[in-house]
């Protein structure tokens, strides 16, 4: 691994489309450097590398992306420095109008063959073949609430009402974007007042309800354990994107049901996920009753 002082990161996104005879993929074409590249650009210093992903595509192609399946890391020089970039299968949320600037001059919708001829770095051709493969997909976000107050200072009867602490807050604003960029709409979580919190500012965004499940909650799972795996389990079923936000003690019955189920793909399936971590499972649903995951993707806070 390179010293992460002199470590380049940055994130891009396979934006592609139905085309009227073939699936098209946006191409940009950078003046300066006249060359054909995939949407991407360096992470801001605090940024997460999911918004920098979503903002770098906007800024150069006026399109605003909804993200899909996480495409494989690429790691190489750039100039003899190392760069690492991350990368998503996209698809368009919203349309705001290309701009021509000094860096990129030029958006092109193509066909998968000529975008993989076209591209000027075989890097982003076997990129842009791979997202092809990838069946559309929609996404249940897997939430452990953001950190709450220690329960040592919290002076209530009953846990279940301990809200977030001042950073348990900050971290739940962050989330905002980050679920945003997934395409969320629907919210469900424990009844918890901390996990109740960690979503609330998100739900206010999307102006959507906040479904709270007892059976997600950290003391119903202690008396039934089967509850919230059950409900996890039709939630799965569901295609509506999705947030589903839980305790550190639930997560491994939940992660369980998910390993249960057909995955393609690569899979980080630890439960143990920090305060405000998630697991971001996509799920293709191609006319069975139960989807087939594509991926599941592991994401922390900064």
């Amino acid at each position: 691994m390179p010293d992460q002082d002199s470590l380049i990161r940055a994130a891009g996104v396979v934006l592609i489309r139905e085309g009227a005879a073939e699936p098209e993929v946006a191409l940009i074409h950078r003046g300066l450097r006249q060359d054909w590249s995939l949407p991407k650009g360096k992470i801001d210093p605090g940024e997460h590398a999911i918004a920098a992903a979503v903002r770098e595509c906007d800024e150069e192609t006026g399109l605003v992306p909804v993200l899909g399946a996480p495409l494989p890391r690429q790691e190489y020089l750039a100039l003899g420095t190392p760069k690492v970039v991350d990368y998503w299968a996209a698809r368009v949320a919203s349309d705001e109008g290309f701009s021509p600037d000094e860096e990129v001059d030029e958006v092109q919708w193509v066909g998968i063959d000529t975008a993989a001829s076209r591209l000027t770095y075989p890097r982003d051709a076997d990129l842009v073949r791979l997202a092809a493969e990838i069946p559309a997909t929609t996404p249940l976000v897997l939430l452990r609430h953001a950190k709450a107050m220690k329960r040592s200072d919290f002076k209530g009867c009953d846990d279940a009402e301990r809200p977030l602490s001042g950073f348990g807050r900050t971290q739940a604003k962050a989330l905002v974007p980050l679920l945003q960029a997934f395409g969320v709409e629907a919210v469900y979580t424990s009844d918890a007042m901390r996990c109740r919190e960690t979503v609330r500012r998100f739900a206010k965004s999307m102006d959507a309800d906040i479904v709270e499940e007892p059976g997600l909650s950290e003391r119903e799972h202690a008396d039934r354990p089967k509850r919230a795996a059950k409900r996890l389990r039709a939630l799965m079923a569901d295609p509506t994107p999705m947030v589903v936000c839980s305790h550190r003690p639930v997560m491994p019955s939940l992660v369980e049901v998910i390993a249960g189920m057909r995955i393609t793909g690569s899979a980080d399936l630890d439960p143990a996920l920090p305060p405000g971590g998630f697991l971001v499972v996509h799920r293709a649903f191609t006319g069975g009753e139960e989807p087939t995951i594509i991926a599941v993707e592991r994401q922390t806070p900064l």
